[in-house]
């Protein structure tokens, strides 16, 4: 039996990621950290935006856990073929 899900107040989710938007923008403006600092903290921020985009405007909260699994798992891979990726860039040629 479907059960329905409560509906997610959409312009709660749109304000938090406004005001996540300006602190994202802010940080990268007005602090003088160190390049690697600034730039984990600003793939902090897309990480917490992109889920907050995922869970509630694509409905994944709702989703049974066996499509999180599948998610999940395509964010795992994703993750290794980037940090490879940062790898040949970072790492010294042979």
């Amino acid at each position: 039996m479907a059960t329905e899900h409560k509906r997610p107040n959409y312009m709660t989710i749109f304000w938090i990621l406004f005001v996540l938007t300006v602190v994202e923008v802010a940080y990268s403006v007005f602090l003088d950290l160190p390049k690697f600092a600034m730039i984990g903290g600003l793939v902090g921020f897309a990480v917490i935006k992109a889920s907050l985009v995922a869970l509630f405007f694509m409905h994944l909260k709702f989703e049974r856990k066996s499509l999180g699994i599948i998610v999940g798992s395509t964010l795992i891979l994703g993750m290794i073929l980037v940090s490879v990726g940062i790898a040949e860039h970072v790492l010294p040629r042979p």
